[in-house]
């Protein structure tokens, strides 16, 4: 099941900034959440510890199951070329993840909510689906009747997508130019470490 949880305080434990306030909580905290956090020594890592550690950092930033993280990873090897790479463009070009990169929402949690209520038009055609891969030259849009709630004006106004995004903020709308790299990614994550867990 996806994460419903305290989000800062899976931040800190991941090290990661899934939502707005996890930075300001980090710079006040910079140590894990719990009672010890601040005064207990850590244990070396070992290597399986590092790769579970890196997969369920992905997974945090995606907001996808387990369940849905395997079935990826199982796809992705069905594919030719380096397997880190096009899992994480399978996940890159999920629908809510997109919404995400573009701005049109504040967090992939938001992202989520936006695609599931309906807000969300893809071609010009209404797609609730947050899993719905995307492909190149796709428009993905705000719906006419949803463009006017504070949510959706306040994003626009302070959208700055990454560069395989282009953003019209006339028409509410964000064209995927390509598949993106993994370089070009902004995901915080060794995907070797994420292939060898799923590959052991």
């Amino acid at each position: 099941m996806n994460y419903n949880g305290p989000k800062v305080r899976i931040s800190r434990k991941l090290d990661l900034e899934t939502v707005p306030k996890a930075s300001k909580f980090k710079q006040r905290k910079p140590y894990p959440p719990g009672q010890h956090g601040p005064t207990k020594r850590r244990a070396k890592q070992s290597d399986y510890g590092r790769q579970l550690l890196e997969k369920q950092r992905l997974r945090l930033q995606y907001n996808v199951s387990e369940k849905q993280m395997h079935n990826y990873y199982k796809r992705a090897t069905g594919y030719t070329g380096n397997t880190g790479e096009i899992l994480m463009q399978l996940l890159e070009t999920r629908l809510d993840a997109l919404v995400f990169r573009s701005g049109l929402a504040t967090t992939i949690y938001a992202a989520r909510q936006f695609v599931s209520h309906g807000h969300i038009l893809v071609n010009g055609r209404r797609v609730n689906v947050s899993s719905y891969r995307c492909f190149a030259n796709d428009v993905i849009s705000i719906k006419p009747k949803s463009r006017s709630l504070e949510c959706f004006q306040d994003a626009i106004r302070g959208a700055s997508p990454v560069p395989y995004l282009q953003l019209s903020k006339a028409d509410f709308s964000v064209t995927l130019l390509h598949i993106p790299t993994r370089e070009e990614i902004p995901a915080i994550c060794e995907i070797s470490l994420v292939v060898e867990y799923y590959s052991r």
